[in-house]
């Protein structure tokens, strides 16, 4: 029976030590980031957020997040930016300018205010490349202060509603117009008339046949006032 005692006691203790040395389970991965809910937090951004779901942008983002490494900045026009463009001007862009205009507010990498600094301009915009044609934007800094350029607007970035070193989000208080939207593209060049070659010698083969083409007129005029001059002195002999 001691012995029996013994040898569960042992046993008891060895499982003890194999729990101890198990490892502990690994942390739970954050939660995916809710750019809604942070936009709602910071307040003023209601026609924002609105563009961001009726654009289906918003999925985009979230996915961006999730599935890259290279992060997202945003920039984010208050309720006001939006109220004080030109009446009728949201409202006259297309479904697709909607979209287009929100990605232009998007850069496809994060950016700190301190990176602004270093940024080389233009920078490309989720809404397309870096040409005067693909909504580039143009980032200046001057002490702390990061001024926006579009060709249209100029703005600054008036806070800072969030950053992770994954996500920034900046509030702007206009909202970034793109060129392409305000501006018609250039006129294509006049396409260059195609001149054909003369053949070699084709020049000097014209201007021989032409001489040759004149001697024989010239010939045949000569022979035929010939033949009319000794015909018209034959008939008055005659008479």
């Amino acid at each position: 029976m001691k012995h029996i005692f013994l040898i569960l006691f042992f046993f008891f203790l060895k499982c003890i030590g194999i729990l101890a040395q198990a490892p502990a389970p690994a942390p739970a991965p954050p939660p995916p980031l809710n750019v809604t809910k942070i936009l709602e937090k910071a307040g003023q951004c209601s026609t924002f957020i609105r563009l961001l779901q009726n654009t289906q942008q918003l999925n985009e983002i979230t996915s961006q997040l999730n599935n890259s490494n290279n992060g997202i900045t945003m920039f984010v026009p208050t309720d006001n930016a939006f109220l004080n463009m030109k009446a009728g001007t949201l409202n006259s862009f297309t479904d697709q300018q909607k979209a287009e205009l929100i990605q232009f507010h998007i850069l496809p990498t994060y950016y700190s205010l301190t990176q602004f600094q270093t940024a080389s301009n233009p920078l490309r915009t989720q809404a397309g490349g870096t040409t005067d044609r693909e909504f580039p934007i143009n980032i200046t800094t001057i002490g702390s202060s990061v001024n926006i350029t579009t060709g249209i607007v100029n703005t600054s970035i008036s806070n800072t509603i969030y950053t992770d070193n994954q996500l920034a989000i900046y509030q702007v208080d206009n909202v970034l117009l793109p060129l392409q939207f305000f501006v018609p593209p250039a006129p294509a060049p006049a396409p260059t008339p195609i001149t054909r070659k003369k053949k070699a010698g084709s020049s000097d083969s014209s201007s021989k046949q032409d001489a040759s083409s004149a001697t024989s007129l010239f010939q045949g005029m000569y022979k035929g006032g010939i033949f009319l001059f000794l015909f018209s002195t034959a008939f008055f002999s005659s008479l």
